[in-house]
């Protein structure tokens, strides 16, 4: 219990403050004055009695204090009380009511004076942020072969890619959270690490993901891959440090062959100058090269982690950038329902462990994880229950897959079982991070409040940042469709993720026309820099531009 303290005036011979003593607990210490000088009390052996009495307790005594000027009777740092006690409020001898009354009036203007109450006040710290500065999109190279190409960043993915949060070096908590996962799952199984090349892929691997999931061509970036023809030394933007840092050949990246006169294929030259090329949207599209290697183990598990991208709605939980891993287990048609059931068991137990660690007790008493079925009866969904965190209980937060069934993966007497975390949106639910672009700050502030090796909720050093709204409405053109991802994808693009939420306001239809028209509501607000009310309204108007022309719409 936190120590108290009280203040008693007006006493005179000290005969209350000696009984109050006798009730008060040790963590109370009390204060005692009166308007008399000492001089004045030497005619009244009670009064110093009293006075004996409280000494010997510890009371603080002050002579000479008039209670209709407290605050000129105690320094700043000791006028803070808990409670403030007039016994008896009295002028003395015969004085009369009024006289009373006006000692009472002037004895509460020492809080009436004040300007506002401060009961259940917030202290604020200021503090300088970083400026908000538009990041422009970097050009990478790579080279395949003897060409090198180079390609564009994409608008929505500015500053997210080539961060190495993985990276040895790195004590980003996405990487933490990735190390203790794999190590609990190491006590369960044999672990094999696997490297994970950049996150570029070919037009010609996307059997594998379709496979999975047919939707997922349509949430993927695609980007263009330009040859240069002129000195391969030179850049076109960006530093070199960054360029070097992308000076890789990537086994997955080949060029176009045809055969040639001879019958041997040959490479077309310059055929990349309009080809496309994708970021992958996941690590599944490396399975069926880590099950066709020469060394998979069946009954180990490979681990493979690393960033992927995709387009999705905007929300506080969506990320178009986020960090992977995923643990890939091979074994024998005959196990399949036992060693899939205990690799689900000691995943369970893992994330239950991990979500609950800095919950209130009131919190942990049920399981934070659930595996829901999926409708083929073979897949799982990994549901983190949002209630445990003050989210909303009719969006639970999925974390993960589970996924046994990838018609293009088969091998005589061998099952398969890939298990696929979302580590952004795990260290989010375990640090208590309320917005996914807090890992992506350049701030650091941010890696300063995490101790190594420590799990402890993180506490947000901007509490109360700005936020704009804007609505926009637009005409549909009646010969094309609107694609409403890709409205979400140019509002982050142009915003670079200051838009945190799109709400759907309205749909009218002209009744002699019949064209279409759409309301959306954006709200703007940064987690980690000090953006300006011009600043959004630039970029508002930059995005009325912007959808007129990629989506084929009339701004209103």
């Amino acid at each position: 219990m936190a120590p108290r303290r009280r203040l008693l005036v007006g006493e005179g011979n000290f005969s209350f403050a000696a009984a109050v003593s006798e009730t008060l607990d040790p963590s109370t210490s009390l204060t005692a004055t009166c308007l008399q000088l000492p001089a004045e009390l030497t005619r009244d052996p009670v009064a110093w009695e009293n006075l004996q009495c409280l000494r010997q307790r510890g009371t603080k005594i002050r002579f000479g204090v008039d209670c209709t000027q407290l605050a000129d009777a105690f320094e700043l740092h000791d006028r803070e009380f808990d409670q403030i006690c007039f016994n008896f409020p009295h002028c003395g001898r015969k004085a009369g009511v009024a006289r009373n009354r006006e000692l009472l009036a002037k004895f509460f203007q020492r809080s009436q004076n004040k300007p506002f109450h401060v009961e259940g006040a917030l202290n604020h710290i200021f503090t300088r942020s970083l400026p908000f500065q538009g990041l422009q999109p970097r050009i990478f190279r790579i080279k395949l072969g003897d060409q090198w190409f180079s390609f564009p960043e994409p608008e929505a993915l500015v500053g997210k890619l080539n961060r190495g949060f993985l990276e040895a070096s790195s004590c980003h908590p996405v990487k933490t959270i990735n190390e203790k996962l794999i190590a609990e799952l190491g006590k369960a199984f044999p672990l094999k690490r696997l490297k994970c090349s950049f996150p570029l892929l070919p037009q010609g691997e996307t059997n594998v993901l379709t496979s999975w999931n047919c939707d997922i061509l349509s949430t993927t970036f695609w980007i263009n891959l330009l040859e240069e023809k002129a000195n391969s030394e030179s850049l076109t933007g960006g530093t070199p440090q960054d360029m070097e840092d992308f000076l890789v050949s990537f086994s997955e990246l080949s060029l176009p062959k045809s055969p040639g006169r001879d019958g041997k294929e040959e490479v077309h030259e310059g055929i990349y100058d309009q080809a496309k090329i994708w970021l992958r949207p996941s690590l599944l599209v490396h399975v069926q090269a880590v099950i066709q290697a020469p060394d998979f183990l069946p009954g180990s598990l490979h681990i493979l982690s690393g960033p992927v991208f995709r387009k999705c709605h905007i929300s506080p939980f969506t990320m178009p950038a986020f960090h992977e891993t995923l643990f890939i287990l091979g074994f024998n048609q005959n196990l399949k329902d036992g060693c899939l059931q205990s690799l689900l068991d000691h995943l369970k137990g893992i994330l239950d462990s991990l979500l609950t660690r800095t919950l209130p007790e009131s919190s942990k008493w049920s399981s934070s994880v659930e595996f829901i079925l999926q409708p083929n009866g073979k897949d799982y969904m990994i549901d983190v229950k949002s209630d445990n965190f003050g989210l909303d209980p009719a969006k639970d937060l999925i974390i993960g897959s589970v996924t046994t069934s990838v018609p293009s993966i088969t091998h005589k007497d061998q099952c398969f079982v890939f298990v696929s975390i979302n580590l952004d949106l795990l260290a989010m639910l375990v640090w208590g991070i309320s917005d996914w672009r807090m890992l992506w700050t350049f701030d650091k502030r941010f890696l300063k409040s995490f101790v190594p090796g420590k799990i402890e909720r993180f506490k947000s050093y901007s509490l109360y940042p700005p936020s704009y709204v804007h609505d926009i409405s637009f005409w549909l053109d009646e010969n094309k469709g609107f694609d409403e991802l890709e409205f979400h994808t140019v509002a982050r693009a142009v915003s670079q993720d200051t838009v945190i939420s799109i709400q759907f306001l309205s749909r009218f239809q002209h009744p002699e026309t019949e064209r279409v028209s759409l309301c959306y509501r954006l709200t703007y607000k940064t987690c980690d820099k000090a953006l300006t009310r011009q600043q959004v309204a630039s970029m508002q108007s930059q995005f009325r531009k912007e959808i007129q022309q990629r989506l084929h719409v009339t701004p209103r």
